[in-house]
């Protein structure tokens, strides 16, 4: 009597199938250039004060550390301040700020001060971004 069951080498050859087909069918997706991906958020800790207003200019960055976390800050203007992971999304390295963007010096990826985007280089993924705002007089990042 037959069971109405496969035996194991049969279901081993489907589901190799099945996946291998689902890895192929998601690779033919849409032409052209990929959506740059939405960053990631920090899952929140606790807020805490990083910084005096007046030690980050309106359009400048910073690189500063709190509780072990090295964290990218951008002033993009009067109210608004944009914090993202120093960590480079495609291997680890430390990124740094340059004038107009931040930059991984390993590999040479370039993310965008404001959004955290990937924007050239091996690194596809954005910065992991923490939340961050100015109260009174200091800048105050969630970490």
């Amino acid at each position: 009597m037959t069971s109405p069951c496969c035996d194991r080498r049969r279901f081993l050859h489907a589901s190799a199938l099945t996946v291998g087909s689902a890895g192929l069918l998601s690779a033919c997706g849409g032409h052209g250039t990929p959506e740059p991906a939405a960053p990631s958020l920090a899952e929140g800790g606790s807020w805490v004060e990083l910084l005096d207003l007046k030690d980050l200019e309106v359009g400048a960055s910073s690189a500063e550390e709190v509780q072990e976390t090295q964290l990218l800050l951008h002033r993009s203007d009067e109210s608004t301040v944009h914090a993202f992971s120093a960590v480079c999304t495609h291997q680890g390295c430390a990124v740094g700020t340059e004038p107009d963007r931040f930059a991984c010096p390993c590999h040479g990826s370039i993310f965008n001060r404001e959004t955290g985007a990937a924007e050239a280089g091996p690194a596809r993924e954005p910065l992991t971004r923490y939340p961050a705002e100015i109260r009174g007089e200091a800048i105050w990042v969630q970490v």
